[in-house]
């Protein structure tokens, strides 16, 4: 009998003992899941704010392939935008006042750009630089960019009746888009780098863009990018002009709208 009872209680205690150890293995596992929780909800904040830095495209592929981002050449379009005028408009305006409608201007033709399969690598003072067809081969990448610079132009329309409505001074830019063979890839050093390309074809496109000034017009595109076309657009030709770097005069096309 009281080795029977002896039996009991020791298993009465190693069933105690297991619960408890049941009960510490739930807790453990809440508190694991809390953790990887928590620290999912960090790499997503993470991740976003990465993605007001650097293209979403680029964080994706630098998260899944790591440091496997292989510099190549590869055929890209490229498409600067900058405003007119705008340095001035800076000193008559609240620094915050500035920013703000610098940002949203930003915001506006990020969004453009994105949905017409472009990216925007770099802002640079009241400038941006996007690129089409960086990221994967894209043989339709200048009909992209042409139509998401058009778009671009329809927002700014846009953008500038909200700022009428606010009294404050309208926004004008020019846009000018070429392309060619680069070099695309992750430059700078292990503290700072970007997605970016390199080569002739990007000088190219910067000096285009400054030729809308010239002919008083907000978007131009080259030779280069015309050829690519299909004819659902109105091309304009200017005058042949000398740009800095180039032998030759280029010869340039005022894009007036799709037919």
């Amino acid at each position: 009998m009281a080795l029977a009872w002896v039996l009991a209680a020791l298993g009465a205690i190693a069933l105690s003992g297991l619960g408890v150890l049941v009960l510490l293995g739930r807790r453990q596992n809440d508190q694991l899941e809390k953790l990887l929780l928590a620290a999912d909800d960090k790499l997503e904040q993470l991740q976003r704010q990465f993605e007001r830095f650097v293209p979403a495209d680029v964080v994706e592929r630098l998260t899944n392939a790591g440091d496997a981002f292989a510099p190549e050449r590869r055929r890209v379009t490229m498409l600067f935008a900058d405003l007119r005028g705008f340095t001035a408009l800076c000193d008559r305006l609240d620094p915050g006042v500035t920013v703000g409608i610098l940002n949203d201007y930003f915001r506006h033709m990020t969004a453009a750009i994105t949905r017409h399969h472009g990216h925007v690598t770099e802002f640079v003072g009241d400038g941006l630089l996007a690129l089409f067809g960086a990221m994967e081969p894209n043989p339709w990448q200048a009909r992209d960019a042409v139509l998401a610079a058009l778009e671009m132009r329809a927002e700014l329309a846009r953008y500038n009746a909200t700022l009428r409505e606010k009294g404050l001074p309208e926004l004008r830019f020019g846009v000018g888009i070429h392309g060619g063979e680069v070099v695309a890839g992750v430059i700078g050093t292990a503290g700072l780098s970007k997605f970016s390309v390199t080569g002739d074809p990007i000088n190219v496109a910067s000096r285009v863009e400054g030729l809308t000034s010239k002919y008083e017009v907000d978007l131009l595109v080259t030779e280069d990018i015309r050829r690519a076309l299909d004819d659902q657009f109105r091309l304009r030709p200017m005058q042949p002009a000398m740009v800095k770097g180039k032998a030759e005069p280029i010869q340039t096309y005022f894009v007036e709208g799709k037919k």
